[in-house]
């Protein structure tokens, strides 16, 4: 099928349209390849369709196949995301991964929310065993009447004293790493299922 005037201007209007979605979630220089990639497949699948009833039917069907640009906008870039994660494995992409998935789908949140969860409980231990030397009535078991109702740091110092000495230190460096290593596996564990479920079939 090849499109007239009309039809090339509605192609146009859906690019522009997702290309203003996809900078929401990717930095420009993706966004251009994001978007030179689906046009290509947009226009592949024009030219292979017989244009029949019309034009304009013909051309919405494929657009609707695809779906609504925003819907595309998010499902490709978490794939990007996703993809960068599970091969590199780095903490910051893991992290941005998560936090993608936790704003764009309700799964993805919940499940998002519980290992960002993790990896701010680790980094939490190991603030602790760095403040402890250093304000050593601050860090520690934080309690109240004689009962323990917290660990972590508190600024200014509670008015009770914290319980707990210099063991707090190799404890807290213990609970750190694994709170972390445990997260970062049960994250690569978690995108790498998504990678197999991807959101855009209609590009395969």
């Amino acid at each position: 099928m090849n499109l007239s005037s009309t039809g090339d201007s509605r192609v146009n209007g859906y690019l522009f349209v997702l290309e203003r979605s996809l900078k929401s979630f990717l930095p420009g220089e993706l966004v251009r390849d994001a978007v030179r990639e689906i046009e290509s497949h947009v226009r592949e699948r024009v030219a292979a369709h017989d244009g029949a009833p019309n034009e304009r039917e013909a051309l919405e069907k494929i657009l609707k196949e695809l779906g609504p640009p925003l819907r595309v906008a998010q499902a490709y870039s978490a794939e990007r995301i996703i993809d960068e994660a599970v091969a590199t494995g780095r903490v910051v992409a893991m992290v941005r991964a998560l936090w993608h998935l936790a704003v764009t789908t309700i799964g993805g949140f919940l499940v998002g929310l519980a290992l960002l969860t993790g990896y701010f409980v680790g980094l939490g231990f190991l603030m602790v065993a760095a403040i402890k030397p250093l304000f050593p009535q601050n860090a520690g078991i934080i309690t109240k009447n004689g009962w323990p109702v917290g660990f972590g740091a508190q600024f200014p110092a509670p008015a009770e004293p914290v319980a707990g000495g210099y063991w707090i230190i190799p404890i807290s460096l213990i609970l750190g790493f694994a709170a972390l290593v445990l997260t970062h596996r049960a994250a690569r564990a978690f995108l790498s299922r998504r990678q197999e479920k991807p959101d855009l079939p209609a590009l395969r």
